[in-house]
């Protein structure tokens, strides 16, 4: 029977030691995983017919990722995102009476500032070959892209025998500060080519209404009898009629998965679960004209990412989940994505 494995991989680059770890189960199924952004590199999983199929977007080498991001072409590729994931409206944080500023441009601070979680070197914390896990660690200091708070983070990934991809992100500050995480890794189930045969589905009866920047209003809308309704399978075909998405889902509270996705090519499915309230699903139009992995080559729609998180802008909308994270308590969002083949 094939053993559990990781390989270690290092790197040095521009002076920096880039550490990818490839988790191999014994299904033959591989998690490819790097210390730079606490990021995905690749997932590769059996299709329909047994072959491997690469399923999450990846550059072609390590060291791309560090020069799309120096050149600020960055679009955080599989990439640990905060402190903060999403838009805040406002240049300052308001906590507990105080002002904290924050990195802003056209009066919108995004995924965390100007050098978030994703262009950091992360420590690996730990490698367990039993379990198929690896853990990053950083320690973003107070006053970092201008949030309060010595903030230790921990990103945890987990391959499991059936084929469980497990991600959990943990945060604890020595003062009171907001924190909202995610992971932007983007989806295809073909490998390449578009995710337009894909088939979705989402528990989800409403959606955060957003302005022209793409700001939450604070109003929660239905997304019955709207393009946005995703509560029974539809392709994803539609895409074109709606631009692409970009938008708040607010997840019901349910054990069923929150969110399925199919491809009617590979007969890939994968189903989500988090303990999160809502996600933000992305699909760019295309990608970048770049060497992907796996010499993958993508035609327009190529990709979704399920940026589980809570609501962006929350600290502004004082109905919306918190997400103060108060000094000492611990911070938590775990996500699974459970890959198998549609029957």
């Amino acid at each position: 029977m094939k053993q559990n494995t990781i390989e270690d991989i290092k790197v040095i680059y521009k002076g920096k030691e880039i550490k990818t770890l490839v988790l191999e189960n014994q299904k033959g199924s591989r998690l490819t995983v790097s210390n730079y952004g606490a990021s995905i590199l690749s997932f590769e999983t059996p299709d329909k017919e047994g072959k491997l199929i690469n399923v999450i977007v990846g550059l072609a080498s390590s060291r791309a990722y560090i020069d799309k991001y120096i050149n600020g072409e960055s679009i955080l590729l599989g990439a640990t995102v905060g402190r903060y994931a999403g838009r805040i409206s406002t240049d300052v944080l308001r906590i507990n009476e105080q002002e904290f500023p924050i990195y802003h441009e056209n009066g919108i601070h995004l995924h965390g500032g100007k050098h978030g979680l994703d262009g950091k070197f992360w420590k690996v914390k730990a490698i367990d070959n039993d379990t198929l896990r690896a853990v990053f660690e950083y320690k973003s200091e107070h006053l970092e892209e201008g949030y309060p708070g010595n903030v230790l983070i921990t990103a945890s990934y987990q391959l499991t025998e059936i084929n469980e991809l497990k991600i959990i992100y943990t945060a604890t500050s020595d003062k009171d500060t907001v924190i909202n995480l995610t992971n932007h890794a983007y989806f295809n189930l073909d490998g390449a080519g578009s995710i337009k045969n894909h088939e979705l589905q989402l528990s989800s009866r409403e959606m955060l209404e957003v302005d022209t920047k793409m700001i939450p209003t604070g109003i929660i809308k239905p997304v019955a009898n709207t393009a946005y309704d995703f509560r029974k399978p539809s392709t994803l075909n539609k895409l074109h009629t709606i631009e692409g998405l970009d938008d708040t889902f607010i997840y019901e509270d349910t054990a069923l998965p929150k969110a399925v996705l199919k491809s009617l090519h590979s007969g890939i499915k994968m189903e989500v679960f988090t303990n999160q309230p809502a996600v933000v699903i992305f699909t760019p139009k295309e990608l970048p004209q770049w060497k992907y992995a796996y010499h993958a080559m993508y035609d327009d729609f190529p990709a979704i990412c399920f940026e589980n998180q809570k609501h962006p802008d929350a600290p502004n909308h004082p109905h919306f989940p918190s997400t103060l994270l108060k000094a000492g308590e611990v911070y938590e969002n775990t996500s699974v994505f459970v890959f198998g083949i549609d029957d």
